[in-house]
């Protein structure tokens, strides 16, 4: 499950990246992937116009049918792998949940900071995904890369921990 704030830019667009590279890799069927958000202030918006328009001119799926939605301590505690967005988003998860599934969506990213875990608590910001909602296309174009360069090692992970559940 990806979250961000609002569940209508971030976390869609990480969901629907997921998504796709999942269903690349064989692992469309074994694995579930959703989202939500920190607040309910968006609670059933669809997707941000302008991240549908980022996806689609990368040939993503746009999200067409998503509603926004607020996350729940249920939604954590039954998900494998729950990936914040931000450090804030990691710590309001973490209070639902304490740490166990919680992963930083962009210490995926071979190449983003590394965070050693005894400097989390003050150094886990530099993996935050900005939010693109206050600012222009760019900032969506951004945010769509930086989901990306994450997303192959979202999947190589998951692909190891079925492995392992399998032996």
């Amino acid at each position: 499950m990806t979250v961000c704030t609002g569940n209508i830019c971030r976390s869609p667009m990480a969901e629907i990246v997921l998504r796709d590279r999942f269903e690349a890799a064989g692992l469309g069927g074994r694995v579930v992937v959703d989202s939500t958000g920190i607040s309910s202030e968006e609670h059933g918006n669809p997707v941000d116009r302008r991240a549908r328009r980022v996806l689609a001119e990368h040939g993503y799926d746009t999200g067409e049918g998503h509603h926004a939605r607020q996350v729940r301590p249920s939604d954590v505690v039954s998900r494998d792998l729950v990936l914040p967005m931000t450090s804030q988003h990691a710590r309001a998860l973490r209070r639902l949940h304490g740490d166990g599934n919680v992963r930083m969506y962009r210490s995926f990213d071979p190449a983003a900071p590394v965070v050693a875990p005894e400097r989390v608590e003050r150094d886990e910001h530099l993996l935050d995904i900005d939010d693109p909602w206050y600012g222009g296309m760019q900032d969506f174009e951004d945010c769509l890369a930086q989901v990306e360069a994450a997303a192959d090692g979202i999947v190589e992970h998951v692909r190891q921990e079925l492995a392992r559940r399998q032996a």
